[in-house]
């Protein structure tokens, strides 16, 4: 497992009984969490003092209640970087902060390419591996279908001195976008795709990760330079293991361009246990120049 280790403004302090208590900045939040399936004690004072805690409901979707309300956004740091966070209604804070050890991984490659990179950043949220790529040097297309998400990581792109960079903002469907730009003959060097498992397009078509994602790989292909540096594939889908994706990039990208292929989970270290907690899987191709 890949750990993404070197926060200093973000810390998961415990889990137990299916929650994560975490804090971000000088807010502690309590969030449910799926994979965590321990019933350990909760020894640690702070589950009792957290400022915010979701609780999820059981007709679906969830609220916050505050024991002490915090401000309605707040800055955290990551290296170079400076990300908004706010508590969503869907449990989210706008960052997933185990993504940090691809960030790190990805601005290594590109700094060490040799040569200018353009990135394709698909299902990109709130612009966390946009501007670690953009601040590493590349040139990147940012790609979400939600407007609101766009503008955060733009928002977040202000707040890390990297508005000047070029940076492409894009509002679309990621699939629609793919097939365009193949069309317009636009390509990329390194393409990065955090997809969701599940979701709705805007004519109502149901995306589903483990039916979608070979196709929407392989549709990348038309997109790709004759000289491509990476591909990184997240994945939150616990049915879709590092192993599957690994296997996909091995047909797809390895046949066609040589290069090598890592898959593992990503995770993040849990203070209290000391243990790491599993927050998805990756699967990465990339040039035989990188060693």
């Amino acid at each position: 497992m890949r750990v993404a280790e070197h926060w200093q403004d973000y810390l998961l302090l415990d889990t137990s009984c299916g929650e994560r208590l975490e804090r971000w900045g000088n807010v502690t939040l309590i969030r449910p969490d799926p994979q965590v399936i321990w019933q350990t004690s909760k020894a640690s004072p702070l589950w009792q003092k957290a400022d915010g805690h979701y609780h999820r409901s059981k007709s679906g979707g969830g609220s916050w209640s505050y024991a002490k309300m915090p401000p309605e956004s707040w800055n955290i740091h990551y290296g170079a970087l400076t990300f908004q966070v706010r508590p969503t209604g869907f449990k989210h804070t706008g960052l997933f902060p185990e993504q940090a050890v691809n960030w790190d991984w990805m601005a290594d490659a590109i700094r060490n390419a040799g040569r200018p990179i353009r990135v394709l950043n698909l299902f990109a949220y709130t612009g966390g591996a946009t501007l670690a790529c953009a601040e590493a040097g590349a040139e990147v297309c940012h790609v979400d279908a939600a407007k609101g998400m766009v503008q955060w990581a733009r928002e977040n792109a202000a707040l890390s001195a990297l508005s000047d960079k070029p940076i492409r903002w894009i509002v679309d469907d990621c699939e629609k976008f793919i097939q365009r730009e193949a069309r317009r003959g636009r390509k990329y060097d390194a393409i990065i795709m955090d997809p969701p498992s599940y979701g709705r397009g805007p004519g109502g078509e149901i995306w589903k990760l483990e039916n979608s994602i070979y196709p929407l790989v392989e549709g990348c292909l038309n997109v790709l330079s004759q000289q491509p540096l990476f591909f990184v594939l997240n994945s939150y889908t616990t049915g879709l293991s590092p192993s599957v994706m690994g296997y996909m990039l091995n047909v797809l990208l390895k046949k066609s361009f040589g290069g090598e292929v890592i898959a593992d989970e990503i995770g993040l270290p849990v203070r209290e246990s000391g243990g790491v907690l599993p927050c998805g899987s990756t699967a990465i191709w990339h040039s035989a120049d990188l060693r």
